[in-house]
Formats: C-alpha cells, structure tokens, sequence
C-alpha cells in the first residue's frame, strides 16, 4: 500500500516504514506529523484518486531529523566591468518516516 501525498509544493509517494526526505515542517526529532493532503492512495489492483484530495485520508510520520541539503552554488558576472556575485544555498529539510496510511472513506 501507498500514497501520492502533497506537502511543500511537490508531490512525495509515501508507504509505510519508507523514509520521505521532503521540505521543512515544524517540530523536533520523535514529534508526530499528520499529512492530510493526499492525493491518491493505492492498494494491490484497488486505487482511490482525489478530485483534488482523497476524502478522509491521511498520511502519518514520525521526524527523524532536520537538516539542510546540499549546497547549490550560483554565479552572475558581467563581461567587461568586473563585476562578479557568487552565493550559495542549502534549503532546509525534514526527513520524515511513514508510521501510518490511513484511506479514509
């Protein structure tokens, strides 16, 4: 069994006991979080897809941690003035692992 869930903009397959590394949602190491938004769920041959949301279903976790991912480096210049900006990036990230799929109705 799994589940298409929506979280941070993206779409994540999520099944159970699967670690999800998706963006940052509040809490601490061992809280547990609650993904409502699902958008389909299925189980063997049967598959229940939401219009835009499955009714009732519901995604639960447990955070494993929080860090950051990995660098991305950026550069613009321009030609013939010595102008030159470098920066850099890392987007924070929750690693969340699936205790729960529940389909709801």
């Amino acid at each position: 069994m799994y589940a298409i869930v929506k979280t941070g903009g993206k779409q994540f397959k999520a099944a159970k006991d699967e670690v999800l590394i998706i963006e940052k949602l509040e809490g601490e190491p061992g809280t547990k979080v609650t993904l409502d938004e699902v958008v389909l769920i299925a189980d063997g041959a049967k598959v229940k897809v939401g219009s835009p949301l499955v009714k009732g279903a519901k995604v639960t976790g447990e955070i494993v941690r929080q860090c950051k991912g990995p660098k991305v480096n950026a550069f613009n210049y321009k030609p013939k003035k010595n102008e030159r900006k470098r920066w850099g990036h890392r987007q924070p990230q929750t690693h969340l692992r699936v205790t729960a799929i529940e389909a709801g109705n």
